[in-house]
């Protein structure tokens, strides 16, 4: 499957609007989001199909894979 850029635009959105009225700690404020990034990259990232060509002495073909 393609990488959807609006899927992370979304995911990156709902990180930095749940962080918007947290003021009490900023460090722990800070530690969320960097989780919620974080697993947003990491899910757009691994939800992409990889496609190749292997050689091999016995000829060539095409693999596809995930990314985990």
């Amino acid at each position: 499957m393609a990488l959807i850029q609006a899927t992370l635009k979304t995911a990156i959105k709902a990180a930095l609007t749940a962080q918007t009225n947290k003021t009490t700690n900023p460090e722990a404020a800070l530690d969320d989001l960097a989780d919620k990034l974080a697993t947003a990259i990491d899910s757009f990232v691994k939800s992409g199909t990889v496609t190749g060509t292997c050689v091999t002495n016995t000829g060539s073909g095409t693999i596809t894979g995930v990314v985990q």
